[in-house]
């Protein structure tokens, strides 16, 4: 396409004269046809818009249109650089628009493989397919009228169905009968297809699965139809589709885990697929399937780690070269490369996500950690985000926090990681570094001296209800049996009022590791003086509006257990003891019909008589004045024998009983 010609076929595109009109568009369709530089030219020529006018313009005749459709669709399939201009000008939605008001057979095909084309790139905009009902309804119709048209329509919902709301709405439409009866097909491409759309539709959504699991056709449920497809006899792709679907129904509860389907269907088939003789995309599909189907579930992680050499194999993934010798070296090695360390990454954090011995076997698998370590640092959110994943999982253990963790300082690139990293990997990584602030940790001494106290104070105040826990969770690790200094660091940072706010959190995780943090601050009799010196009214006060709340038992306890904390303290206790209202809470929770909660009242009370403690006579008078001492007398008679033993410790404080 020189300039002077394809100027005047340009021009030609803005005729009235739908002859002329026709031919410059069949000139543009030929030329760009299988070459990138020249769909570039195209597009650069500023054509893009032109056509897009053309498209919904009824003056012109179906063969413009059609024409028209066929060029986009050519654009579609060159260069990631000029599909993203297609997705700028809003391409998809212009060809919905037509695909609405127009059902010539031939323009319907066209329109969907060209959608088709675009959506499969992951910067595509989906949301327009579920925008409007007439365009699902349409898809659905569509599906009956030709092979084309099936797998291009299942292949559009497949990538665009990402929410509950979209799983429902193919379900109201009839989606449960489309599926079972397109996997009765004979042909690879719908077949594959079909599973694809069938894995998005139930993925993470309990009501379609179940129903899916209990949909019969031609006498076969649909996940036998699903084990069958997964046979070694059935292409790679269709194994791959099939384990995933089956992985989806277990997921969301429709299949047991001890179901021959999953154990011993898609499990050893994943595993399979996971080998070296299959392509390297293949195997990370593999992968990143099995990662979710065994990462909730010891048993089969524990078959996983005993299949086909799979630590092994995994292994063969992390050394991956970036570099390989031959065809695919530069860019696309790396590429690949990387996909294959995430891939392995995801697998091992769910192997390990429960068992010790198959994490020793994990951490012994050719130098992993420096592996994982080197994950952390790459520029790649995404392979950072796996490894960070199999780090949380391995630092669960408490030998390997002690031992490898220690060694490889691990801590460091964990800490650094933190600085601008997205909500998901902070998520991750701030749980990380909770196990490596726990007391029987090394690392805890070195994170403390790098800034962590203000950097989990910080996510405590997050939108995101992860991170506020992570960031609670971790200060409650850092109090534990901590110095002086310490406490106080964590107290000044956090704040009162910030500590109020958790208080008042509506997650309960949150609530009660807050409660936690405070019942670590006050331990040790210096240190619980010291603390309810700098804040002990606030502390009085919040532990009373918890008491007082409408919190489960399990809150209340903890609220009790920091009372009783309190009351362990030489100068604190007067801040119960001059507080009538706190007295009466105790008073009243000591008859509570809630065991732990009268253990947990009956504590407090020892706590303050404890005979041996500077004024206890004074505090035993208080409490027999109010009728606590007469309360326990009563007590001595249960049948509870931790109760028991709480009340006879109590009644033994007071001088003369």
């Amino acid at each position: 396409m020189n300039a002077e010609t394809s100027r005047y076929y340009i021009d030609n595109l803005y005729t009235q004269d739908n002859a002329k009109c026709y031919q410059a568009l069949n000139f543009v369709k030929n030329s760009i046809m299988g070459s990138n530089r020249q769909k570039g030219m195209v597009i650069a020529n500023g054509i893009l818009p032109r056509l897009l006018q053309v498209l919904p313009d009824q003056t012109k005749t179906p063969d413009i249109r059609l024409e028209t459709v066929v060029i986009l669709g050519s654009l579609a399939k060159g260069s990631e650089e000029q599909v993203k201009s297609l997705v700028e000008a809003n391409v998809v939605t212009y060809i919905f628009n037509a695909f609405l008001m127009d059902d010539e057979p031939k323009f319907t095909e066209a329109c969907l493989r060209c959608i088709c084309t675009i959506l499969q790139f992951p910067f595509s905009d989906y949301s327009v397919v579920f925008s409007d009902a007439a365009i699902i309804r349409k898809l659905i119709k569509t599906i009956e009228e030709s092979i084309s048209n099936s797998i291009c329509a299942m292949s559009i919902l497949s990538y665009s169905c990402r929410t509950t709301a979209h799983q429902n709405t193919l379900w109201e439409e009839g989606i449960g009968y489309i599926l079972a009866n397109l996997l009765n097909t004979e042909l690879d491409d719908l077949s594959i297809a079909t599973l694809k759309c069938f894995a998005r539709v139930c993925q993470d959504n309990p009501m379609i699965s179940a129903a899916l699991e209990e949909t019969e056709y031609n006498g076969k449920t649909m996940p036998e139809m699903l084990d069958s497809m997964r046979g070694g006899d059935r292409p790679t792709s269709m194994r791959l589709a099939a384990s995933k679907c089956i992985t989806c129904l277990y997921r969301a509860g429709a299949l047991e885990v001890n179901d021959s389907k999953v154990m011993f269907g898609a499990l050893p088939t994943l595993v399979r697929l996971c080998q070296n003789d299959q392509k390297w995309e293949h195997r990370v599909e593999a992968a990143e399937i099995l990662a979710v189907l065994i990462e909730d579930d010891a048993e089969l992680q524990s078959l996983a780690s005993i299949s086909n050499h799979l630590l092994q194999t995994l292994a063969e993934f992390v050394n991956y070269p970036a570099h390989p010798l031959g065809e695919y070296g530069g860019t696309f090695g790396e590429h690949r490369s990387k996909e294959m360390k995430q891939a392995a990454f995801k697998v091992f954090a769910s192997l390990g996500a429960n068992d010790e011995e198959i994490r020793k076997r994990i951490i012994e698998t050719d130098n992993l950690i420096d592996h994982i370590v080197l994950g952390l640092k790459d520029p790649s959110p995404k392979v950072q985000l796996a490894a960070v994943r199999c780090l949380h999982s391995l630092s669960r253990s408490v030998q390997q926090l002690r031992t490898t963790f220690q060694d490889h300082s691990v801590w460091k690139p964990l800490m650094a990681l933190l600085e601008g990293a997205s909500d998901e990997i902070l998520s991750v990584t701030s749980s990380t570094l909770c196990n490596l602030l726990l007391e029987f940790s090394p690392s805890k001494e070195p994170i403390l001296e790098s800034g962590a106290i203000e950097l989990f104070c910080s996510l405590t105040k997050r939108d995101d209800h992860s991170l506020r826990l992570n960031g609670i969770w971790a200060l409650m690790n850092m109090a534990f049996q901590a110095e002086q200094k310490i406490k106080s660091q964590i107290l000044s940072t956090l704040g009162t009022d910030q500590i109020f706010n958790l208080l008042s959190d509506s997650h309960i995780n949150i609530l009660m590791k807050t409660l936690g943090l405070l019942r670590n601050l006050l331990s040790t009799k210096p240190h619980i003086d010291y603390i309810m010196n700098l804040c002990g009214g606030d502390i009085i006060q919040a532990v009373m509006m918890i008491l007082e709340g409408d919190n489960m038992p399990e809150v209340k306890e903890q609220a009790l257990c920091i009372l009783a904390n309190i009351a362990d303290g030489d100068i604190a206790k007067d801040y119960i003891m001059r507080n009538n209202e706190i007295l009466k809470k105790i008073q009243e929770y000591m008859t509570n019909c809630n065991a732990k909660l009268q253990a947990a009242a009956i504590f407090c009370v020892s706590n303050l008589v404890w005979k041996e403690d500077s004024g206890a006579a004074d505090r035993q008078a208080k409490l027999k004045e109010m009728g606590i001492f007469k309360l326990l007398q009563q007590l001595i008679t249960t049948s509870d024998s931790l109760l028991f033993d709480k009340v006879k410790t109590a009644l033994t404080q007071f001088s003369d009983s």
